[in-house]
């Protein structure tokens, strides 16, 4: 089963060049779920041919346009290409009131339920659940509510191994054994034991996605041993003053939280329009943390099993 991030947008408040505003698509097990919706965002999905009539999840991380203003637009080509099922939509308070005045003064009536989620946005909380994973909030540090959102595959079943199998267990005996139990007969005789005919079961996999923030320890706990981490870069550390003023970090920070989080790998974003070559973000990030790529438009990472 698949579990892919696609970037769409890596760019922070103005758009640069081939750098669109943030947005992202995380696959797993062929549902896919979006991450921020900037400007443009419903182009890209097409430009990428992820069809957007199958999502069913949005999150939105705050209500800076970098991070929201193509929602309106995607919801609109949603309804006007008949979608009909409902979409569930997460993100900070106000986002609703946001939606409901542009519906009203543009007289949009959806076809399709909304359902709208406010998200508190200093709390790390699970705030939903699929077939596929779970996903918390993750408070971030910026101007204005803000979070980061993380998340986690559920737990695998062990694997049966057929030849070591006795032969006549019943389809809820396999079962259990999957879920590691032992498996004995009505009269309490084993019949199968558990750690003999059965293998780990393959790993949970996870992402963090941490959106616009000041520098935040805390988050190494919360993120610890994430396969994937995103982190805004939007600076170099020689304008780290300019960062702690408008609430972002630098690229040493992005890869400092990665070290001190201890995680598998470094994805870095929300680059400012000031850099038109973004290998000194890169070099930068990585005399903290080897295991760092740039999040670059129309790049997809995969997590193993």
């Amino acid at each position: 089963m698949e579990f892919e991030l696609k970037i769409l947008g890596s760019a922070s408040a103005t758009p640069f060049l081939d750098r669109h505003h943030t947005a992202q698509v995380l696959s797993v097990g062929g549902t896919p779920y979006l991450i921020d919706c900037g400007e443009g965002t419903q182009r890209r999905l097409l430009e990428y041919k992820l069809r957007p009539q199958r999502l069913q999840t949005i999150f939105i991380s705050h209500l800076h346009g970098d991070h929201f203003f193509g929602l309106f637009g995607l919801l609109g080509t949603m309804n006007l290409t008949g979608r009909t099922e409902p979409l569930q939509l997460f993100g900070p308070a106000g986002l609703d009131e946001i939606l409901t005045t542009q519906f009203r003064h543009s007289h949009t009536h959806l076809n399709f339920a909304l359902e709208f989620t406010a998200v508190e946005t200093t709390e790390h909380r699970l705030i939903f659940e699929d077939k596929n994973l779970t996903v918390h909030s993750l408070p971030m540090r910026h101007r204005i509510p803000c979070c980061g959102y993380l998340f986690r595959e559920k737990p695998k079943r062990r694997r049966l191994l057929a030849a070591q199998l006795p032969a006549g267990l019943l389809p809820a005996q396999l079962t259990a054994l999957t879920l590691g139990e032992d498996v004995r007969d009505e009269a309490g005789q084993l019949l199968a034991l558990n750690a003999a005919v059965t293998t780990e079961p393959k790993h949970a996999r996870s992402y963090a996605f941490c959106s616009d923030t000041l520098y935040t320890e805390t988050l190494a706990e919360l993120v610890h041993g994430v396969d994937l981490l995103y982190h805004e870069a939007t600076f170099l550390d020689d304008m780290r003053e300019r960062a702690a003023i408008t609430h972002h970090s630098t690229a040493r920070q992005a890869g400092l939280l990665a070290r001190r989080a201890e995680v598998q790998r470094l994805l870095i974003g929300h680059f400012s329009s000031r850099y038109r070559d973004l290998e000194p973000l890169l070099a930068e990030a990585k005399t903290q943390f080897s295991w760092t790529s740039l999040a670059l438009e129309g790049s997809t990472f995969s997590v193993a099993e």
